[in-house]
């Protein structure tokens, strides 16, 4: 018996002083999506900083209450002249150098940081753990599952939720150059998506356009939302009615 409690001991001792192997947080690298099971994404509702995959569909009565609640939060304007805009304005395409945002300065750009959240079996370019070169994707905007390679790299691109010119009219060409630089790389603004879906969507608001796949048209509109409220950016009046009317408000 005394050679069993021994036994015993050695390996309760030996699972408590193993380390527990989890993804980075906060100015980490994303989790390792390969370990992930599968699925459509994340609630936005329970996902308010972005770092979660994806954009899964609201459906339950309480939820899609709250999403309207939320929504209504979001405050109203006219936009502004588009004079000036200009995509620099924003700063370097998916740069890592910025402060304020989930996985800023984590030595890995934000378009990569980007497809390493939402990917599934996610593979990097030899001797890279940033570079995704191959994955599973759910795109939530058309609903279908891709699997992509950097050699097909415009099939799937990181959509600016609030679009970088809609930001502008709206506010941001007030803005420092720092708190442009934060909206444009803020893990809550960006959704990898289909191509042909982002680029039909330009700078369009939600009035304009909404994704393809009906069932995270209410996700999309509390993502926007989420956006708004973070960076204190009015809507416009017609998008604010086209975002409660994805929530059945």
């Amino acid at each position: 018996m005394r050679a069993g409690r021994t036994t015993l001991s050695a390996i309760a001792l030996l699972l408590a002083v193993t380390p527990v192997l989890t993804g980075c947080s906060g100015g980490g690298k994303p989790s390792d999506s390969s370990a992930r099971p599968a699925g459509p994404g994340t609630n936005p509702l329970r996902n308010p900083d972005g770092t979660k995959p994806g954009l899964a569909p609201i459906t339950s009565d309480a939820d899609r209450k709250a999403a309207r609640d939320l929504i209504t939060k979001v405050a109203t304007a006219a936009p502004g002249p588009r004079t000036g805009y200009d995509r620099d304005q924003f700063g370097p395409a998916w740069t890592d150098n910025v402060d304020g945002v989930p996985l800023g300065h984590n030595d890995c750009d934000t378009r990569d940081d980007m497809l390493a959240r939402d990917g599934r079996s996610v593979e990097y370019r030899d001797g890279s753990t940033c570079v995704v070169s191959a994955m599973t994707i759910d795109d939530p905007y058309t609903g279908k599952t891709v699997k992509w390679t950097k050699q097909q790299a415009t099939r799937i691109q990181i959509d600016h939720v609030m679009p970088l010119s809609y930001d502008w009219q709206m506010g941001a060409a007030k803005w420092d150059k720092a708190k442009r630089l934060r909206i444009a790389n803020d893990p809550l603004n960006l959704i990898p998506a289909d191509g042909s879906q982002n680029a039909s969507k330009g700078d369009s608001g939600p009035a304009g356009w909404l994704p393809g796949n009906e069932a995270v048209r209410c996700s999309y509109a509390v993502r926007f939302a989420q956006v708004s409220l973070k960076y204190q950016l009015p809507v416009t009046p017609d998008d604010k009615k086209a975002m409660l009317r994805q929530c059945d408000g």
